[in-house]
């Protein structure tokens, strides 16, 4: 069993029962209980559960509840750092579109808290954060797809139609210079394209495995992107074609801060970081 596979029973088994145990899952997964402790280290250090003795307790944060499902697991800590470094440059906005996806969760657990912003998603999981803080949140409705809890579908669409935004925020399933923003379904492309449509700025989230690749539906052209943040292990050939397209390119790491074309940039994030 790929270790991957491994956190994504022990998150269902938190999910099922509250509480697991570390020799029983030892003995399910036919691996020593040392590889269980790594893999609830993990799970703990991407926010995902709280170790307690024996075993392991779902976090009282929303974390399990923002992200659970199997992409949720992969890359958890550089999304995570792309979800804060892309907050910052929200500037004065007043109205976001946040599009749906693990990473653009992470986004939404970085936004500020202002009672002028307005945010409009198709996440159920993002709404449902973000409705806890003192903020205007509007939920698009239409057809939850259930893996994600996101929503797609006429209904979506209509109410997407009725908002303008000052900024989008989206993910991809794959970001190329070559075909653009691609998406795994229709459905999805489409809550994704009338956002960025709608939208005067276009901030697109997603970590390194993302960069190069391409997938079955279109969302837009790479030139309707204005900021691309991404991890350090994003193909640097890549990043120099979408530089060469204008895009401005956000590297968020852990290990060395973050790197970006405009100084300014680098400015404000030693300034949050202070």
């Amino acid at each position: 069993m790929l270790a991957t596979d491994r956190r994504f029973k022990i998150l269902e088994q938190v999910a099922d029962k509250q509480t697991i145990h570390i020799g029983e899952l030892a003995r399910e997964f036919g691996v020593s209980e040392m590889t269980v402790r790594r893999d609830i280290r993990r799970l703990e250090r991407d926010g995902f559960l709280r170790r307690t003795y024996g075993g392991a307790t779902a976090h009282l944060t929303r974390s399990l509840d923002l992200a659970f499902n199997a992409r949720a697991l992969e890359h958890a800590r550089e999304k995570r750092l792309i979800g804060m470094m892309a907050a910052r440059f929200l500037g004065d906005v007043h109205a976001v579109f946040l599009g749906i996806g693990t990473t653009c969760e992470q986004v939404a657990r970085y936004l500020p808290a202002e009672a002028d912003l307005t945010v409009v998603t198709g996440s159920l999981p993002s709404a449902s954060l973000l409705g806890t803080r003192p903020l205007r949140v509007v939920a698009l409705g239409g057809t939850v797809v259930r893996d994600e809890l996101s929503c797609v579908g006429p209904e979506a669409t209509a109410t997407l139609r009725r908002h303008r935004f000052d900024l989008a925020i989206v993910g991809a399933a794959g970001v190329s210079a070559r075909a653009g923003l691609t998406d795994f379904t229709d459905e999805d492309a489409e809550i994704s394209r009338l956002g960025i449509e709608q939208a005067a700025r276009v901030i697109v989230v997603a970590d390194g495995s993302k960069l190069g690749a391409i997938t079955m539906a279109v969302v837009v052209p790479a030139n309707r992107i204005d900021i691309l943040v991404t991890d350090d292990a994003a193909a640097d050939d890549e990043i120099k074609a979408l530089r060469g397209l204008g895009i401005q390119v956000v590297i968020a790491s852990a290990r060395n801060g973050s790197t970006v074309d405009d100084p300014s940039i680098v400015q404000l994030h030693a300034a949050s970081s202070s």
